[in-house]
């Protein structure tokens, strides 16, 4: 397993579109573990294979809700210390994704990207759909999706198609999303 390189922003290949895949073998499983490390170690809940340069219709989401039952972890931030509750992985693969019947009753949710690093808009979406896709053994499966699920599935395969949230905004929101992705890497 190793971590990949996350495309940012204006790196043109995240406007590819992505292929389908076609041979579910071992090279397909590292690109799978790879992207989990990758997401894990960003941290993301989300991404798309062309994301970590690989044009195919790959993508890993780890929602990583609460767990209850473990103890709060407490981490350290620019200096202070934290607690939160603690997550669990709940790893999800989707391979050859296609959405099905999207609602026509929009959700709204603030959405960000490991591409645009610290941007964040509001995006209307379908607030359900309905999910085919393949697991990595290539068998075909349909869910139903809701919630922050629909929503970060809906924001993974816009990015199969070379789409990336910030091209939902309207223009003036999306140059001024980038303009400030620019000042922050200048002052990085």
């Amino acid at each position: 397993m190793a971590i990949r390189e996350i495309l940012e922003v204006p790196d043109p290949r995240l406007k590819t579109v992505s292929e389908p895949v076609t041979e579910f073998d071992d090279e397909l499983r590292t690109l799978v573990e790879d992207m989990f490390e990758t997401m894990y170690d960003a941290p993301g809940i989300g991404l798309a294979a062309i994301q970590v340069g690989v044009p195919k219709r790959v993508l890993v989401i780890d929602l990583q809700p609460e767990d209850p039952d473990a103890p709060p972890v407490e981490c350290e931030h620019d200096g202070h210390k934290h607690t939160h509750p603690a997550t669990k992985n709940e790893p999800r693969i989707f391979i050859n994704p296609e959405i099905l019947d999207p609602a026509e009753e929009l959700a709204t949710y603030q959405e960000g990207c490991l591409s645009v690093p610290e941007i964040y808009a509001d995006v209307d979406r379908p607030a359900t759909c309905r999910v085919r896709y393949q697991d990595l053994e290539g068998n075909v499966i349909e869910e139903d999706m809701e919630g922050l699920m629909a929503t970060c599935i809906q924001h993974e395969m816009d990015h199969l198609e070379g789409i990336l949230f910030i091209d939902h905004l309207s223009r003036l929101k999306r140059n001024m999303a980038l303009k400030k992705l620019q000042k922050l890497r200048q002052a990085a």
